[in-house]
């Protein structure tokens, strides 16, 4: 399969009255619609384009309410500006109906008396000494724009292994490495963690994502972040996990929640 690069793919989303119009290709797809880390980073892509003077983003909720298939259409709206803040909502509809919503929150830096953070990035192997992650032949298409190296933890279906994974991750299609509408795409790109005890790899869905970021101008000098996915619960068909992100200076940079349907 030919893949699209993730910024021929941006470059592609296109103003039409106040909306973002974008139709996917195949390859970035998870079965027939849009992964969550996608929508999620198309969702702040339209918002930057309708508003790009905005504050640095601190945090934001979305809600994938169905299936993002066909054209896409992505519509942000300021709900409240303050002193300091401001909050943005933002519906992504495809052919069938509400796919997306979201909340998103910017806000200026300000001096602070308080500096602390409680996540320690583990010692880990260089990615060029661990092994390729993404080798079970059955994964979406959308894995394909990624290099995994896997770093501490277990693939899917690796039954009696603890339900978590440190991945060493990055576009293949190496861009604005700073850019957070890619590190969205990519804070997204692992299977759930709980997937690690199953035997068979049944289809998911993601039902609720929510982020808080630890730097407001998160980088990268390599393209390689280090992703660390753990599923806290997993039954009655739902896993709730947890995600923190380094960069490869052991600076934590986006800390996540996110609960998961598993069918099946």
């Amino acid at each position: 399969m030919e893949l699209t690069p993730f910024s021929s793919l941006t470059v592609a989303m296109q103003q039409e009255g106040d909306h973002q119009i974008i139709n996917l290709p195949s390859d970035w797809l998870q079965g027939r619609t849009a992964y969550g880390g996608l929508s999620a980073a198309l969702c702040l892509e339209a918002t930057l384009r309708v508003a790009p003077n905005l504050p640095p983003l601190r945090s934001a909720q979305f809600c994938f309410i169905g299936p993002a298939t066909g054209q896409l259409t992505i519509s942000p709206s300021i709900l409240r500006k303050g002193k300091s803040t401001i909050v943005v909502g933002v519906d992504l509809v495809g052919d069938s109906g509400l796919a997306v919503r979201a909340t998103m929150c910017f806000g200026v830096g300000r001096e602070s008396a308080h500096s602390h953070q409680s996540f320690v990035m583990p010692k880990l192997r260089s990615p060029d000494n661990c092994p390729s992650y993404y080798e079970w032949s059955s994964r979406p298409n959308f894995m394909n724009h990624f290099e995994g190296r896997l770093a501490e933890g277990a693939r899917p279906g690796t039954p009696g292994m603890p339900p978590e994974m440190t991945v060493w991750l990055r576009h293949h299609d190496r861009g604005d490495e700073s850019s957070l509408v890619r590190l969205l795409a990519l804070a997204d790109a692992l299977p759930p963690a709980a997937m690690v005890m199953s035997r068979v790899l049944h289809p998911i869905s993601t039902m609720t994502w929510s982020i808080d970021m630890m730097d407001a101008q998160p980088a990268t000098s390599d393209g390689w972040w280090v992703v660390k996915a753990k599923a806290d619960t997993s039954q009655e068909g739902y896993s709730a996990q947890s995600t923190v992100i380094w960069n490869p200076d052991g600076k934590p940079v986006l800390v996540a929640r996110q609960n998961v349907a598993i069918f099946g």
